[in-house]
């Protein structure tokens, strides 16, 4: 008789998952369907330091571990790194950043045994071997990296469990998100300033409140338009993304740049219109969720009018 297949019994998990933000909340379905798939399994996430108070805060990982990106000739970090996985114990890896240096911890590992592996490393166990890979959606190539590592259902990614309490701000409804923002090195990814102040306007006139929300660098920004609308709230470099979130679960509706934060309020249920130049493909990243999206393309930004945008208000 054929000696039987020995089945693994997976105790422990790892799954990795390092930014950016909207990556890291697409990454939550694929997260559920994992928790979902191995329920006594002991979950250990890999992420980005910037996320750990969102990571702690999701109910699919028993820990949260931060990586530390030791740079190409820190010996002693990778060294230190090396063993923290190998001290991990773990049975299988989940690799969902699927990126050169996530490919690499699963190199770093040797010599000996290493865990099982999904993701595209040379040598995994459950590779995602889909040569259309990188020409998907996220949320679809995340589901079908799981289905060939054995999971077949992977949910939308649902942030209730992240929202906070946003009475602090003090905010009359109906109200409008304005997220004007975007990675510092990326310009050419965001609508002028000067156009979200047109379109605050457009907001107030139609008897809603404009609320501007982004980090620490978009503050300039956020000062300009509540200049120009003395309506709008300039929320910039105040909230939490818990705090987005909660605030994507009580607007009517947003707007804002192809940004991380789009992201935490459409998961959020918030209707948005997002804003894409030539520099990213909506149709490998755009955000989804359930009070629905539209896209706005320009090759240049710029070139977009207030009315264009303006006309993708559910109201007035």
């Amino acid at each position: 008789m054929p000696a039987r297949r020995r089945i693994l019994v997976i105790k422990r998990l790892l799954v990795i998952k390092l930014g950016a933000l909207g990556d890291f909340v697409q990454a939550m379905g694929p997260a559920a369907a994992i928790r979902a798939h191995h329920p006594e399994a002991a979950i250990t996430l890999l992420t980005s330091a910037p996320f750990t108070e969102l990571a702690k805060a999701a109910p699919y990982f028993d820990e949260v571990w931060i990586d530390e990106r030791p740079r190409r000739f820190d010996l002693a970090g990778w060294l230190q790194l090396r063993a923290r996985l190998r001290g991990g114990n773990f049975d299988r890896v989940y690799d969902l950043q699927t990126s050169a240096r996530s490919s690499f911890y699963f190199q770093l590992m040797l010599p000996g045994g290493r865990p099982e592996w999904s993701g595209v490393a040379c040598g995994a166990s459950h590779p995602h071997a889909n040569p259309r890979r990188d020409h998907t959606h996220t949320l679809e190539r995340q589901a079908d990296q799981l289905a060939m590592a054995g999971i077949a259902a992977v949910p939308a990614p649902d942030l209730s469990w992240a929202r906070a309490d946003i009475a602090r701000f003090g905010l009359t409804l109906p109200i409008v998100l304005l997220v004007p923002g975007g990675a510092a090195h990326r310009p050419e990814k965001r609508w002028p300033a000067g156009r979200y102040a047109q379109l605050a306007g457009v907001i107030a006139r139609r008897g809603a409140t404009p609320v501007v929300i982004g980090g620490p660098d978009e503050r300039v920004a956020g000062r300009e338009i509540a200049r120009e609308v003395p309506a709008t709230r300039d929320l910039t470099g105040q909230t939490s993304f818990a705090e987005i979130v909660g605030l994507g679960a009580v607007a009517g509706y947003a707007v804002g740049n192809d940004t991380g934060p789009m992201h935490l309020i459409v998961a959020a249920g918030c209707p948005a219109t997002v804003l894409y130049s030539a520099a990213s493909d909506p149709a490998l990243t755009r955000p989804r969720g359930s009070g629905g999206v539209t896209v706005l393309r320009r090759d240049d930004l710029a070139r977009l009018s207030v009315d264009e945008v303006a006309a993708t208000l559910p109201f007035g």
